[in-house]
């Protein structure tokens, strides 16, 4: 199991310099509009590139293979820490729960979506969180696997709104009241089965 505050203070040890970083990191300029510099990397989020490659490295040893480095983006919104998208090869990360949570990201966070894809490499299409990322996780790792995290997600929790249904007030994002409004889709209570309906806050 990692130490998070030891592994923290060697990758802060390590020389950085952009040619020293082989995951690709987004350019989100689009090419329809001016070119501008991309914004540039926070000393956290090159600490969390260096951490992928050393995860990459160790993954080379063990499974006896190379592997292609991901496209690395720190542009996920919401309240999740992290997410892998399989058939590009990318990862996602949170910026603001990084800021937040520096040692869990670089001990946990980084390894977990990493195992996704080389689950997705190595095995093809699987159960999100099988047997096969587990063994990732756990034998290549030794991270315990864990689906979900635990930070505190007050800074970057959304409006929500209200709605009710037969037993009681339910509250719904952002996301899913505008869906609501749009009438691309109703929501049901899962309890009593009702529809939910809007409550509209007083003036």
């Amino acid at each position: 199991m990692f130490n998070p505050r030891s592994l923290l203070n060697s990758l802060r040890r390590k020389a950085i310099s952009p040619a020293s970083i082989t995951p690709t990191v987004a350019n989100t300029a689009k090419a329809s509009t001016p070119q501008r510099q991309p914004k540039p990397l926070t000393p956290l989020q090159q600490q969390i590139l260096v951490r992928i490659e050393d995860c990459y490295q160790q993954a080379e040893i063990y499974f006896k293979r190379p592997f292609t480095r991901p496209l690395t983006q720190f542009t996920l919104r919401g309240r999740s820490a992290g997410t892998a998208h399989l058939q590009q090869n990318r990862l996602r990360f949170n910026p603001v729960l990084l800021k937040e949570n520096s040692e869990a990201f670089l001990a946990e966070v980084v390894p977990h979506e990493i195992s996704h894809l080389l689950c997705f490499q190595l095995f093809g299409k699987t159960k999100p969180h099988g047997r096969e990322w587990q063994s990732i996780m756990l034998k290549l790792f030794k991270v315990s696997p864990n689906t979900t995290h635990s930070f505190d997600t007050q800074s970057v929790k959304g409006k929500d709104f209200e709605y009710r249904c037969a037993c009681g007030p339910v509250w719904l994002s952002i996301r899913r009241h505008n869906k609501v409004l749009r009438g691309e889709t109703r929501y049901l209570c899962k309890r009593c089965h009702t529809q939910l309906t809007f409550i509209e806050a007083a003036e």
